[in-house]
């Protein structure tokens, strides 16, 4: 069975909302929603096929695409590999040029469907904002530590891990109660850096598990969401297996902390990020105004210990 390459698009708005197009009449699937694009002809890259389908499909001007996921699926009839891109900046309004239904959604609350199967995990992943903050109380203090979270809270914070290997199991309690209660009315989503009973039972939002941990792991918890640090391809294609819902790779910059440490840099990021299907956060020698050019590499966002607490 031949495999179909496509680009598609995740038109963006500042607010979150994203477009979707209702497949017409007569095609494939028809009734069915999906996210614009289309198929890489010979010799297209999948930048190129990208340009041409939403100008043909929609009538805008790409004016900033990011490459974000590439995702294979099996249907009945064909093999699908799809090349998705972030796009947040174009010209003119999208318009349906090929008798399609459009409709701008927020990815957790969509008033259409059904969605295509290859694009539904896409919607989970779209609700992670950009930036994922690790905790820092064994350097800050804890007092300070949630000052700060309050802090980055009160701009935006909403994805933050509890790592704080330094506690005994009592001190863990205690600082996480006070976390989740801080997080709580942002609705913001925590996860613990630790075993998956203990996240349970303090009532995380979810585990992120070290290298380590992923390579033990046989299968993913369910109801939760579950996240791993990953340094190479054999521990994303791990976490792939799995179907996490993401990971964080690393260290892409020097860091304080081991500042001679091999890196693997922005090329080398980008590398093993461009081949993912899940979302990648670069972590390692992160700040705030990096999160452009990790988009750029390939990476749905930043993870920052230092960085995110000033």
């Amino acid at each position: 069975m031949s495999v179909v390459r496509a680009a598609v698009a995740i038109l963006q708005r500042p607010d979150g909302q994203v477009l979707l197009a209702e497949r017409p009449v007569g095609k494939p699937w028809e009734g069915w929603w999906e996210f614009p694009g289309g198929k890489i002809e010979a010799g297209e890259t999948p930048f190129h096929a990208l340009v041409r389908e939403l100008r043909e499909e929609l009538g805008v001007e790409v004016e900033k695409a990011t490459p974000w996921m590439l995702r294979r699926f099996d249907y009945p009839d064909r093999k699908v590999e799809l090349h998705f891109f972030i796009v947040r900046d174009w010209q003119h309004e999208p318009r349906s040029c090929e008798g399609q239904q459009l409709s701008w959604q927020h990815p957790t609350a969509l008033t259409v469907g059904p969605m295509l199967p290859a694009n539904e995990p896409i919607l989970a992943a779209l609700s992670l904002p950009s930036i994922y903050a690790i905790s820092n109380a064994a350097e800050l203090g804890e007092k300070a530590f949630l000052n700060r979270l309050q802090s980055a809270l009160d701009q935006g914070l909403r994805l933050l891990q509890l790592r704080e290997k330094h506690l005994s199991a009592d001190g863990l309690q205690r600082l996480a109660e006070q976390v989740l209660k801080m997080t709580q009315p942002y609705q913001a989503r925590v996860l613990l850096n630790g075993d998956v009973d203990t996240a349970r039972a303090l009532g995380f939002s979810g585990v992120h598990f070290s290298a380590a941990s992923l390579m033990a792991l046989s299968e993913r918890p369910q109801q939760m969401l579950c996240a791993a640090s990953c340094h190479d391809a054999r521990e994303l294609a791990h976490a792939q297996s799995l179907a996490l819902d993401f990971v964080v790779l690393s260290p892409v910059l020097p860091t304080l902390s081991h500042p001679d440490a091999p890196v693997l840099g922005w090329d080398g990021f980008a590398d093993l990020a461009h081949e993912s299907s899940l979302p990648v956060y670069a972590l390692g020698g992160m700040q705030p105004e990096y999160l452009e050019q990790a988009w750029q590499q390939g990476a749905h966002g930043i993870a920052m210990m230092r960085g995110a607490w000033g």
